[in-house]
């Protein structure tokens, strides 16, 4: 768990387990499965368990006492280490034991976390907004409870993270079919994206601005609530241009979508920097457009034109 947690856009990050499997380009660098390679935990891929978090319930109590006292809405990621929209997998404990089903034996999948988080936690938590993050937006219908996809909880928001056009018209075609609130976090960006609303009535993904008529049907499109932009960080990072981010953000400012830039990652393009040295250069292509130095993540900030980019959903 992370209180007061490190990423720029929650409060706090919350796994129910550990353990996933890549799904496209963005997943190349995980982090989470580089951590838990690093950690000796074998959760990785479609033939592994996941590793059960048993802190989190209680973590979960702290942070809506917290909020509580405050008079505060607190963001909760779910989650960093895990996709919460996975199919069901086996889960073992921190010792690598697996449960079984008394009825017939089966090793116990975490199914039954997914529904405690839903059914029990976040409708008993009216401080804390839940920021259900996942790679798998198709599947969302299929495991929230049933009333949510009339009544959508005003405490959650689903997110999905699409890194270039070809993910981004793939999942958030899924993600915005589901109703409720949405947002997009775009790490690590790969490449240029046109932001799409979506059509309910037509079944498809519009160039429209906010708040626009289907130009078809002339029914109103459904567009993301919040979008988040980042570079990639760690020891294979793969750098972003400029001129990605910064049609996002010009594109988020059109459509009157708040828009947060966490970083820019391990890169900085050449365009950004006074003074490159020769040898921090990377060709990344044979155009002068594409160099890049490598001061690292902290080095290279978030600052972009200028400014912090911290805007949230109301």
């Amino acid at each position: 768990m992370a209180e007061n947690s490190k990423i720029e856009w929650t409060h706090h990050t919350a796994n129910l387990w550990h353990g996933c499997t890549k799904v496209h380009a963005g997943c190349d660098n995980c982090y989470a499965e580089t951590l838990s390679h690093r950690w000796n935990r074998d959760i990785w891929g479609n033939d592994k368990p996941r590793m059960e978090i048993k802190s989190v319930w209680n973590d979960l109590k702290r942070y809506q006492k917290m909020a509580a006292e405050a008079g505060e809405i607190h963001r909760v990621f779910v989650g960093s280490m895990m996709d919460i929209f996975e199919k069901p997998m086996p889960i073992v404990d921190s010792k690598g034991e697996y449960g079984y089903d008394a009825s017939d034996g089966s090793p116990i999948t975490f199914d039954h976390l997914r529904d405690r988080l839903f059914e029990e936690v976040i409708p008993n938590s009216p401080n804390l907004m839940f920021l259900l993050l996942t790679k798998r937006p198709s599947n969302i219908a299929k495991y929230v409870p049933a009333e949510w996809l009339k009544n959508p909880p005003a405490n959650v928001m689903y997110g999905t993270s699409p890194v270039n056009q070809e993910t981004y018209d793939n999942l958030v075609n899924h993600l915005l079919k589901v109703p409720g609130q949405h947002f997009l976090s775009m790490e690590p960006l790969l490449g240029d994206v046109t932001l799409k609303s979506y059509c309910k009535v037509c079944d498809t993904l519009l160039i429209q601005g906010m708040g626009a008529k289907c130009g078809f049907c002339q029914n109103p499109t459904i567009t993301p609530d919040w979008i988040i932009v980042g570079g990639e960080s760690g020891h294979h990072a793969r750098p972003m241009h400029p001129r990605w981010v910064k049609s996002i953000r010009d594109q988020c400012k059109m459509w009157e979508v708040p828009f947060f830039f966490k970083q820019w990652g391990e890169h900085i393009h050449h365009s950004q920097a006074e003074e490159v040295q020769r040898k921090n250069i990377r060709m990344i292509e044979d155009s002068k457009d594409y160099w890049y130095f490598k001061p690292g993540k902290k080095e290279a900030g978030r600052v972009l034109d200028g400014a912090i980019h911290n805007e949230f959903p109301k």
